[in-house]
């Protein structure tokens, strides 16, 4: 059983590497949309190119869901999108706060953060900035952010909890969030949970359904509602890897399921601030 921060290391390499091929190399083992595939890391993502300040050069096919399209940005908003990789969600966010709001994009792969950058210089983005850090521990003030995003990333940090409690530490009061991850319905084989590739790749390190809520709820956010729902295939060459045959279909017939979901919620408003403590 890996340690934390043995389980860290493994994605902070991976990502690495992902982070220096171009998203048609990431995804060319995938086959596009013919359904074989060699990685995990591609089975999820969905299509974004439809979205108002899309950049290709930022997609790396790595989501699990749309985040920003449900995430009620405003102009002016500031938002944090954690897990930036590339920038592709923080240059969506970007389109909708609009010249007069702020993007901050935290990773903790340093490939990633550079990669970003240069993907803002080129762009002439001036309002949106990445930052390299861990999401248990941001390096943001409290009550700073308006709205944050995350696509497919808790479930590569251990500690969900800690990450729920960044959240609403550096939302301010009335603030939300639109996160988009992957929750299981029953237990996946043991094979498949312990394997590190499969952690890396978004689908070992899912949590309960309930349990995921439940650390919402308990982080204390209000109003929790799932704004989209999918099921997650894995294509059978990657269950090869760790099934038998008579396991497979075992694993396919049986009760788990592995979703997507892009879940929203607030934090409460706080009566009585005081004034300029940027929580009102």
């Amino acid at each position: 059983m890996q340690t934390e921060q043995e389980l860290k290391e493994i994605v902070r390499q991976k990502y690495s590497e992902i982070a220096l091929q171009d998203k048609e190399i990431n995804q060319a083992s995938c086959c596009g949309a013919g359904g074989c595939s060699t990685e995990v890391y591609n089975i999820m993502t969905d299509d974004y190119t439809n979205l108002a300040g899309y950049n290709p050069d930022a997609d790396l096919g790595l989501g699990c869901g749309l985040p920003t399209q449900f995430a009620k940005i405003k102009k002016g908003d500031v938002v944090i999108d954690l897990g930036s990789g590339a920038g592709n969600d923080a240059f969506i966010a970007r389109h909708e706060t609009g010249e007069t709001g702020k993007v901050i994009g935290i990773d903790f792969t340093p490939a990633m953060i550079e990669k970003a950058r240069r993907n803002a210089e080129a762009r002439g983005f001036n309002n949106v900035e990445f930052r390299q850090g861990d999401i248990e521990k941001m390096p943001v003030t409290a009550n700073v952010a308006d709205v944050i995003v995350s696509n497919c990333v808790l479930n590569l940090v251990p500690n969900k909890d800690a990450v729920f409690k960044e959240i609403f530490r550096v939302l301010k009061s009335g603030g939300h969030f639109s996160i988009s991850d992957v929750v299981l319905a029953g237990s996946l084989p043991e094979s498949l949970r312990k394997d590190a590739e499969m952690y890396a790749g978004c689908v070992s390190g899912a949590v309960q359904k309930d349990v995921y809520l439940e650390l919402i709820h308990v982080n204390g956010f209000q109003n929790v509602v799932i704004q989209k729902e999918k099921p997650i295939l894995i294509p059978d060459d990657i269950l090869k890897k760790y099934l038998t045959d008579k396991e497979i279909i075992s694993f396919k017939t049986g009760s788990t399921g592995i979703f997507s979901i892009t879940v929203y919620a607030e934090k409460p408003k706080q009566l009585n601030c005081e004034p300029g403590s940027g929580c009102c």
